[in-house]
């Protein structure tokens, strides 16, 4: 199981990956972005080295991580999960009251 929610990055050239740790976050900064040389980048690569090594808190990097990939439009944006999904058909259901 994964620490972090799974996000689905899609990289410059088409390609996508799930990224849900920080060794993915490694393997995904490594991909093609549209500006390595942005700020928001490379504070990235620093903060995931750095937990991978045990000197920085993985949230933190993996904040930073999506920070960057959301700077540079690489996120693939989220649906709903099904369990909630199912939640809000009930609870519409639910608010229309007993049929007639």
């Amino acid at each position: 199981m994964s620490r972090f929610l799974p996000l689905t990055i899609r990289f410059v050239h088409g390609g996508t990956m799930v990224v849900s740790s920080i060794a993915d976050a490694r393997k995904a900064l490594d991909g093609t972005w549209k500006n390595k040389d942005a700020a928001t980048y490379v504070k990235a690569v620093r903060l995931v080295e750095d937990a991978a090594n045990g000197i920085c808190r993985p949230a933190i990097a993996f904040a930073a991580f999506k920070k960057a990939a959301a700077e540079q439009g690489l996120l693939d944006p989220v649906g709903p999960s099904a369990a909630l999904s199912m939640f809000d058909q009930l609870w519409s259901r639910d608010r229309k009251g007993p049929p007639r």
